[in-house]
């Protein structure tokens, strides 16, 4: 088990600067979406489920 960093600044009232051990991203939520500048997307799904997939 290792050292885990993660850190989220708001920067909007749907963006966010993330800093993690592997550098900086950028994200923003569009509705149920959610989608970063190093590809990944999110989206919130009914029941409490997420699925989250590469946009690239």
């Amino acid at each position: 088990m290792g050292i885990y960093y993660r850190s989220r600044k708001k920067v909007g009232k749907n963006s966010w600067l993330n800093f993690s051990k592997s550098g900086a991203s950028a994200s923003t939520k569009i509705g149920p979406v959610t989608l970063n500048s190093r590809g990944g997307v999110w989206v919130k799904l009914p029941g409490g489920l997420n699925l989250r997939g590469r946009w690239r």
